[in-house]
């Protein structure tokens, strides 16, 4: 369990699981030579190369509110992908043993309403679906609401189980994408993986961090942000979005928190000093064949400029 600490204000990781099995779906960019190919990678990546995710949620606590921020992926629903299909999970005991109680949590805040991100909203309670933490607020994006009430789902009825069951209790509640949680937490519009995409900024005491939500997925897209994922609506907005989140957040001491971040999960956005190298490297993975073609390809020559996560 990781904790950082913001000025007055504490974040908690509480992991329901981790996974290597889904990078060659969702970034089939990051072939194992080319992560084993960036040294700073390696944390974050498997002893094959393959990257690593975590499904987890991260507990803010202010001197007035805790917060939940994305609620995994949650037992007994039905989904497609097998092996989330009627998990049986311990993540309400892990909850639990990092010192939390479901009923005192104040406010849920989805980044958006993605299978893995809106899970633990609701659990099965004698063949209904309860909301999890009874006594909070949920914050859902408007427009991210708006995009999912005639959206085809591909992970099974995600919002039927996970989200309307929310709103039949009328703990939902619907704001904007920069909408202030409390003095110290705001929303953050960060659209392209979904519409209604937000990030979480938090300010206390002088201090900032940023939870991403899916808009850095793995921190190879930190050096690599043209690289969008399969799971992206929109994967020219989301490029675009990640590469104003980089200038706009590089060289400033905010921690940056990745949503699907491995252990450390967490660091400061800072130039690249091994830029040129690495583009070496690159270019002898193309021509041995091993890097395919994307849109970065032809940045990569011609930028000045790349980042890393520095943890």
């Amino acid at each position: 369990m990781l904790k950082w600490q913001i000025g007055d204000v504490t974040v908690t990781q509480i992991v329901e699981l981790t996974t290597a099995s889904l990078g060659p779906h969702l970034l089939p960019q990051a072939t194992p030579e080319r992560m084993q190919a960036v040294p700073w990678l390696a944390p974050f990546i498997d002893e094959s190369g393959r990257i690593i995710l975590s499904m987890h949620a991260l507990v803010i606590q202010t001197p007035t509110q805790t917060i939940v921020v994305d609620t995994c992926i949650g037992n007994d629903k039905e989904r497609s992908y097998p092996r989330w299909n009627m998990m049986q999970g311990d993540f309400l005991q892990r909850f639990a043993a990092a010192g939390f109680a479901a009923e005192k949590i104040d406010t849920v805040l989805c980044t958006h309403m993605h299978v893995d991100h809106v899970g633990w909203n609701t659990r099965l309670v004698e063949g209904a679906w309860v909301p999890t933490f009874a006594n909070a607020d949920y914050l859902f994006a408007q427009e991210e609401w708006a995009y999912w009430r005639t959206e085809e789902q591909e992970y099974g009825p995600v919002i039927e189980d996970s989200v309307e069951p929310i709103f039949a209790a009328g703990l939902a509640k619907l704001v904007a994408s920069n909408h202030q949680v409390c003095a110290e937490v705001q929303l953050e519009a960060t659209p392209g993986h979904t519409p209604g995409h937000v990030s979480v900024h938090i300010t206390s005491n002088g201090e900032e961090a940023v939870i991403t939500g899916d808009m850095i997925h793995h921190p190879c897209q930190i050096a690599h942000p043209d690289w969008s994922t399969t799971a992206d609506e929109n994967q020219t907005n989301a490029a675009t979005t990640r590469d104003l989140f980089l200038e706009k957040y590089a060289g400033r001491p905010i921690l940056i928190i990745g949503t699907h971040f491995a252990a450390p999960t967490a660091g400061y956005i800072v130039a690249d000093s091994n830029w040129k190298e690495k583009s070496s490297k690159e270019k002898s993975l193309k021509a041995k064949g091993l890097a395919g073609k994307s849109p970065l390809d032809q940045n990569e020559n011609n930028s000045a400029v790349s980042y890393r996560l520095d943890y």
